[in-house]
């Protein structure tokens, strides 16, 4: 496996990342056009975009954006496995690729939302207003969250945004410290 920045990939890579995201998150990206709109977006100047190749074929797509804090925070979105190649540790070689990319750039933090759409965890499908943060401490897993991957590389739940998605359905909101405490 490769891994590569985006930008320097032909059209067929490009369309290839494209249908990743319409195949795993259709969701977000539910037509090729909107998927290939925002796989051009990753290509600006202060975003991060990065692909694991096999044999020259996508397989995995990871990109990060600068947000506007001054602490040097960038947003890991998306990160995309094709479902054949999952568990194999693409992932988590993206994960740490775009880190790597994020501390030559100066950043400290990786931030990251994972939506719980799909009632996959114990903190969907009711009202986590009355003690959203409790309820997050004590999240459970029930059908296959991604959440418990990204912990695997050192991200920590730091919040949730109740209905986010609708009612019932949260975002929960992750990060991970790139460098020791000063």
């Amino acid at each position: 496996m490769l891994v590569a920045d985006l930008s320097s990939a032909g059209d067929a890579e490009l369309e290839d990342t494209a249908g990743l995201l319409v195949d795993l998150m259709p969701e977000g990206w539910p037509t090729i056009e909107t998927a290939r709109a925002a796989v051009t977006e990753s290509l600006a100047e202060e975003r991060i975009s990065r692909v694991a190749l096999e044999e020259g074929v996508v397989v995995g797509w990871i990109g990060g954006l600068k947000l506007s804090y001054p602490g040097g925070v960038w947003e890991l979105h998306p990160l995309a496995v094709r479902r054949d190649r999952q568990r194999r540790g693409l992932g988590r070689a993206l994960v740490a690729d775009l880190e790597e990319r994020v501390r030559e750039r100066g950043g400290k933090v990786v931030y990251l939302g994972t939506d719980d759409k799909r009632v996959q965890t114990s903190i969907a499908d009711i009202d986590l207003y009355p003690d959203a943060l409790r309820l997050a401490a004590d999240i459970r897993n029930l059908r296959g969250h991604p959440y418990e991957f990204y912990q695997k590389q050192g991200y920590t739940i730091v919040g949730v945004l109740p209905d986010a998605n609708g009612f019932g359905r949260p975002d929960i909101f992750m990060a991970k410290r790139l460098e020791p405490l000063p």
